[in-house]
């Protein structure tokens, strides 16, 4: 058995997506849906398979190169595209005298491609076309004898789909002509026209997409990581029916879903379907998150994952934010217990967590760095918050000469070691009296001061300055010690930090409120504002004259 598989389409319906990716190679669970097909193959029994190209066809020719399968792999590229028709009569040389399947490498399914081949082989007829019942594609008619009859432009309810996949005759070559585009459907219409029988494998049961859509394609990972996530977080898992319930994001983009089969849950994460090649916050995500849980640091499991796609799936905590217990906590020194302990672990975070980090898994920065901070930080705040949420007249260059001694200030002390870059109450979850981090992916080598500065002045719990100063205090006779940093050097860092962070969380709740226009924001900036006030009043013997000016007017 030889077969052809179809990949020298534009995939004009998944841009901007294939503008850098070719569609045969968007992934499911981590392998090309190509590499997917060339596997079912082989299982149905075949022996050598041709693939035709076109569209970025280098790509699949380097794929296809640097796999060792255990089948004669050809590929035949095609400057200009043939139509599939055309396409098959320019491999004729190829095919032989046998029957041979041919099969979209755009379709995902676990039709059993062997029946349907040994199905062609008990009739005598030129071509079998393997149909079944999809409302959405139904445009083919059939008549009693499961003969096809005609191809439709419409779907209707008495008709079934094609699922793009074929068998056929040699004979069938002798109705295409050589060497230009020409459709298949033609030659079968020609097939028809010739009161020859078109026979009709019909079948049910089975699993089927075309990914020739971003959310077909979305819901094929769906379809297919799930119960192999479900799978690996549980061993005796056996496949249920699988429920999916949206839940709470943050100030991203990204879509959150609690997963569930059989009482058992998961968290699927989606960041989108992967719009460059170069480093993208998913890869961020998956590589730091393994990379934490690796070091028994207290971060979710990723079970699965999926970087094409954006899909990963990871432990479910089910448990509660660290500001909701803080909210629920009535004692001061039950507060001050819970951020003493957390302090400890971001010392954890910071130590651990550098050693055997590769920056090259980061997505934005691989250090915290002047330029960060002034334009995640400095620039962020003046633009997103001052100018487009205030509505103030303030340039980044008024103020230039302030920033850039800001950010020297901050990392004149700095003690590096890996920084999460957003630890705040949010993004901590407590479970059983265990505090674990989540939404790491902004993490990259930079001060420990910084994430202390988040904890403690993070808007969404509000603490007291006093209990912020208390909690100051504890960062400084826990971690300085515990990292070699002298105690008056580590406070004025994490003092400077208190100031950049401020301005980054201004910048991002004016941004998410104005732009994104998520309003649940806006109710934080007035206490992030008051913070702001307090702790640039403490940036003692530092001459910012034009940002003192500007943040008193706030």
């Amino acid at each position: 058995m030889k077969a052809m598989i179809l990949a020298a389409g534009l995939g004009t319906r998944l841009l901007p997506y294939t503008h850098h990716t070719p569609k045969p190679l968007f992934t499911l669970s981590g392998k090309p849906v190509l590499d997917r097909m060339i596997h079912c193959l082989k299982q149905a029994g075949c022996e050598a398979v041709i693939i035709n190209t076109h569209h970025l066809h280098h790509q699949i020719e380097a794929f296809i190169a640097s796999q060792n399968y255990p089948l004669k792999i050809h590929v035949k590229h095609e400057p200009t595209i043939l139509g599939t028709g055309g396409a098959v009569k320019n491999v004729s040389d190829f095919l032989g005298d046998n029957p041979f399947m041919l099969i979209n490498s755009d379709i995902v399914t676990n039709i059993d491609l062997r029946r349907v081949y040994n199905f062609h082989a008990s009739h005598h007829h030129p071509v079998t076309l393997v149909l079944h019942d999809y409302p959405e594609f139904n445009n083919v008619s059939v008549d009693s004898n499961e003969c096809v009859v005609e191809f439709h432009s419409e779907t209707a309810d008495n008709r079934l789909a094609f699922t793009g996949i074929h068998v056929m005759d040699p004979q069938i070559l002798g109705v295409i002509p050589d060497g230009q585009f020409f459709s298949i459907l033609d030659a079968y219409k020609k097939v028809i026209a010739n009161k020859q029988c078109i026979k009709a494998f019909i079948v049910k049961g089975h699993y089927w997409k075309d990914i020739g859509t971003p959310e077909a394609y979305k819901q094929a990972a769906l379809d297919i990581m799930a119960p192999q996530a479900f799978q690996r977080a549980y061993p005796d898992y056996s496949e249920d029916e699988i429920f999916y319930e949206q839940i709470k994001g943050d100030g991203s983009d990204r879509i959150w879903y609690r997963v569930s089969s059989g009482g058992r849950p998961l968290i699927a994460v989606d960041h989108g379907i992967r719009k460059t090649r170069a480093v993208a916050e998913v890869d961020a995500f998956i590589h730091i998150g393994k990379h934490l849980y690796t070091l028994g640091l207290p971060v979710p499991e990723i079970f699965l994952d999926d970087p094409f796609s954006g899909l990963v799936f990871l432990q479910d905590l089910v448990s509660t934010h660290l500001q909701d217990v803080i909210a629920a906590t009535q004692e001061d020194k039950d507060i001050i217990s819970h951020y003493q302990a957390i302090i400890h672990r971001i010392g954890d975070f910071s130590v651990s967590g550098a050693n055997g980090f590769d920056p090259a898994w980061t997505y934005q920065t691989t250090h915290y760095s002047k330029d960060l901070i002034l334009e995640k930080e400095c620039r962020y705040f003046v633009e997103a918050f001052l100018q487009n949420y205030l509505g103030m007249d303030v340039r980044f260059d008024d103020l230039n000469e302030d920033f850039d001694l800001l950010a020297d200030k901050t990392l004149e002390h700095a003690m590096n070691g890996l920084m999460h870059r957003d630890m705040q109450s949010r993004n901590i979850m407590v479970k059983n009296g265990t505090y674990y981090f989540i939404d790491f992916q902004g993490a990259r080598l930079g001060p420990v001061q910084y994430d202390l500065a988040s904890l403690i002045i993070d808007p969404y719990v509000a603490l007291p300055i006093p209990m912020q100063a208390q909690l100051m205090d504890l960062s400084v006779d826990i971690l300085s010690k515990r990292i070699g940093s002298d105690k008056n050097s580590f406070r004025q860092c994490l003092t400077y930090c208190m100031v950049t962070r401020n301005l980054q969380i201004l910048g991002a709740f004016g941004f998410l409120s104005k732009v994104k226009n998520k309003k649940y924001f806006e109710q934080y900036i007035p206490t992030a504002v008051k913070t702001l006030k307090h702790y640039f009043s403490a940036l003692k013997g530092t001459n910012l004259p034009n940002l003192k000016s500007m943040v008193e007017r706030l």
